[in-house]
This record gives structure tokens, sequence and C-alpha cells, in this order.
């Protein structure tokens, strides 16, 4: 199912998965897909680009669900964005930490790369503890952890220069950046029991990755920015949303009883939870207009095989 509808770019770059998703009658939202090259296998979600026509509307507000660390691009209108307390505006690169609230952003006519972080590119690339980065949105050329990558704003940026070149740019610089990490095992360990949903006790994940609590919960805090007992609350939380915004669109809904993961208690266990990551009850959102994510998400979903970050394995080719 993964490869329908895939077209193959040069044999040592990266693959594209390409699906133009279209949504609403005021707006367009274009979304591309690209594998990463595979000596990055496990190190990103995937390279992707938007490409987004805001119509009639002029600008188009929306709000992002918890994620891992993101690198974002823009061409054209730059986003104002806030996550918690954290808010930029006006940057044409644009970077976050791992999160567990929203980030509500405002964007314009814009063309987008985004470079999605997993825990090992995470390791491989940034110096810093995810968790002195999480909630955390900047400007990427102005932070000491993320401007490194500023040097792909150039060309990124520009809406001149072939996608094909851009992506060659990414895979060069990712390349060159990229260091080995010794505490790899354990983050695909971790990584891989998080997303297999099948834990719902620390000490039940830290024995499927063999090694203490103290141990696991060391790691978290060093590359997946949270701890142990809330990212298994957040992967959670996030197979309910998903499949909440996956099944919305089409006849007759869906209700929140419906999406609810069975490891909710009840209703109200979740609808507290909905309320701690995404700072308003899940009725709320449901009332809000989803321009921009509700059209990436399907296409991710039809095209990537997960909706969002949060729920994409550790490596690729893990998925059979």
């Amino acid at each position: 199912m993964r490869n329908a509808g895939i077209a193959n770019g040069p044999a040592d770059g990266p693959k594209r998965e390409n699906l133009s998703a279209r949504y609403g009658a005021d707006h367009t939202v274009r979304s591309q897909f690209y594998t990463p090259p595979p000596q990055f296998d496990g190190c990103f979600t995937s390279f992707y680009h938007v490409d987004l026509d805001a119509g009639t509307r002029g600008t188009l507000q929306d709000y992002l669900q918890p994620e891992w660390g993101n690198l974002r691009f823009f061409a054209g209108s730059c986003p104002s964005a806030e996550i918690g307390v954290s808010r930029v505006s006006g940057a044409r690169f644009t970077a976050t930490g791992p999160s567990a609230l929203p980030c509500r952003f405002e964007l314009g006519n814009a063309r987008m790369w985004g470079i999605g972080l997993l825990p090992l590119g995470w390791a491989r690339l940034i110096a810093a503890d995810a968790s002195a980065l999480a909630n955390t949105i900047c400007d990427g050329a102005a932070h000491p952890a993320f401007a490194k990558f500023n040097g792909l704003s150039p060309v990124l940026c520009d809406p001149e220069v072939p996608i094909e070149e851009q992506l060659a740019a990414i895979a060069a610089t990712m390349e060159h950046l990229m260091q080995p990490n010794r505490d790899e095992p354990k983050i695909q360990r971790i990584h891989t029991a998080l997303v297999s949903g099948q834990h719902i006790a620390v000490a039940e994940l830290a024995d499927a990755c063999n090694m203490s609590i103290r141990t696991l919960e060391r790691m978290c805090h060093r590359y997946f920015g949270f701890t142990p007992k809330l990212l298994m609350r957040r992967q959670r939380f996030m197979r309910s949303l998903t499949s909440y915004m996956l099944h919305s669109g089409q006849k007759g809904g869906a209700r929140w009883t419906e999406a609810m993961d069975g490891d909710y208690h009840d209703q109200a266990q979740f609808t507290r939870e909905f309320t701690q990551f995404m700072t308003m009850t899940p009725s709320k959102y449901a009332g809000l207009d989803h321009p921009i994510l509700a059209s990436f998400m399907e296409a991710r979903a039809r095209v990537w095989g997960s909706a969002a970050q949060t729920l994409d394995r550790p490596a690729r080719g893990s998925e059979g």
C-alpha cells in the first residue's frame, strides 16, 4: 500500500510519495512527502513540501497537534505561531522542539518545506536536551541549537529553486551535520515500544526496552523531550485525535466516543487529557475550522501511512 502512486527520484536521493490534497472551496493545500535517503533511516518522519493558497481568506489559522521536533522553511508569507508561552512571528526558518501542547499558527499564501526530527535524528543532529526545548518554537536562525541549519534558507526559501535541487540541499546538509550517537540502540528500542501502544505503565515500558526505569527516564529526557509516562499518554491521545480527524469529514462524521482509544477508562478521562494536550475541550476543538490540518493529515495518512508524526514508526523499513 505504501508504494501506491510513488514516483521515485534518483537512486541515491529522496524518494517522492506525492499527493495533491485540496480542502475547502476558497483555499487550496497541496502536500508532497519525500522519503529521506536510506542512510537517514529512523532519523526523520519525512521531508515534506506544502503549497498553501489562502484564497479569499488572505490568511488561514489552525492548530498543529503535539509533534516531534521540526524544522520549517517558508517562501512567501511567514507564520505567526505559538506553543504555550513560546511565540515567533515573521521568521522564514522556524524550529520547534518536541511538543505536548498545540501549535496555534496563522499563515498566508506560502510554500513551506518541513523536516520532522524523530528522536534518533534529534540525537544525531541536536546538541541540546530535547526536554530543554520541549514546547518551544523559535526563529531557527537565531537559536544556538538550530542556527546550523540556516544555511538551507537561501535554497528552501527561494520559490525559483527547483524542488529537486532543494531536496538535494536538504540531504547534503543533513549528511554533513549528522553525528553518530552511542545511545542509538536504546533510542530505537524506546521509540519502537512507544509506537506499539502495548504498554501503559512505565515499568512495563522499561522491561520492554530491556533497561532500568532510571535509564529509561534519562533517555526520554535527553532525546524524547518528556517523561516516559507523558510520552505514553501523548501516544494514546494522538491515536484518538487522528482517528477523529480522519473520519470527521466522512458521511455521518465521527464522534469522540468512537475515536477514543480503548486504553481510556471513560470519556471523562479522555476529556481531561484532551484539554491538557490541546488546551481546549474536545467539543470546542471539533467546532473549529481546520483548513490546513484536516487536509494535511488526510493526505499524510493516505500517502505516508500514518496521519501524524508521533505515530510514525522509528524506521520506515519496519513497516513491511
